[in-house]
């Protein structure tokens, strides 16, 4: 009877997530809901701004605003969140966006990008994940992975005694098998999103190319291998790019 009401849940769940990526036309599964994944990028977002030192530098802010806009004017997804772009004053690699629409690059990153191509690249990247609700997915994908656990371990009548056992190496398995092929497939996804839309929008999707060939240069230390690692390897990015630039219409 458990097994049969959680095989039943398990349907259920599925059924009533059913969502399709933009761009690419991936079926997801989703089953947070936008009103609450918003409201957790906004509080995580306030968060953020309350710790951290925004730019005094107010051509450099306008600028990666204007990018932003431009990209998000090109996307009818976008239409439904409110967008807000950030540049946090630290010597950090790096950029990321929150659910809802609250984007943020760090000054280290910025100094990297030769010209607004690049900057597009990153910043259509960073859309894509809001646009495909990748946040949402992730935390249904972990709600999923839990309930895959609760019914193995039904399934295979594992003795309270073993429950910690079980738990780690279901854990592992998961991790490894599910969760990080998970964010590298979000990855390149964001990817192809971002190139699709910085192309509508007036860039040169080959600077994407040429930015993340120079990102993959200033990274100190040995990369981790592919299949450990929450994104794609640099030479599998930048050969998927190159492959979706020859299918876009000039």
């Amino acid at each position: 009877m458990v097994r049969m009401i959680l095989v039943s849940l398990v349907a259920f769940l599925f059924f009533a997530g059913c969502a399709n990526a933009p761009v690419t036309g991936r079926s997801q599964m989703i089953l947070i809901g936008a009103d609450q994944e918003t409201a957790l990028g906004l509080s995580e977002s306030e968060n953020i701004l309350s710790q951290s030192k925004l730019t005094t530098n107010k051509t450099l802010a306008a600028r990666v605003e204007n990018i932003g806009k431009k990209i998000v004017a090109v996307s009818e997804e976008a239409k439904q969140y409110e967008w807000s772009f950030y540049v946090i004053e630290e010597d950090v690699l790096n950029a990321f966006a929150l659910p809802g629409g609250k984007v943020f690059f760090y000054t280290g990153i910025l100094k990297l990008m030769a010209n607004d191509d690049q900057i597009a690249t990153v910043m259509g990247h960073e859309i894509g994940h809001v646009l495909a609700r990748h946040g949402a997915e992730r935390m249904s994908q972990q709600m999923a992975t839990n309930l895959g656990g609760q019914i193995l371990s039904t399934a295979l009548n594992i003795p309270a005694g073993q429950q910690g056992i079980f738990e780690m190496v279901y854990g592992t398995a998961s991790n490894y098998g599910v969760i990080l092929p998970f964010s590298r497939k979000h990855e390149t996804e964001s990817d192809i999103i971002g190139v699709n839309l910085m192309f509508k929008a007036g860039y040169d999707p080959n600077e994407a190319v040429a930015f993340w060939e120079k990102m993959s240069s200033a990274k100190s230390g040995a990369a981790s291998p592919e299949f450990l690692s929450t994104h794609p390897a640099d030479s599998t990015r930048i050969a998927d790019i190159k492959n979706y630039i020859k299918t876009l219409k000039k």
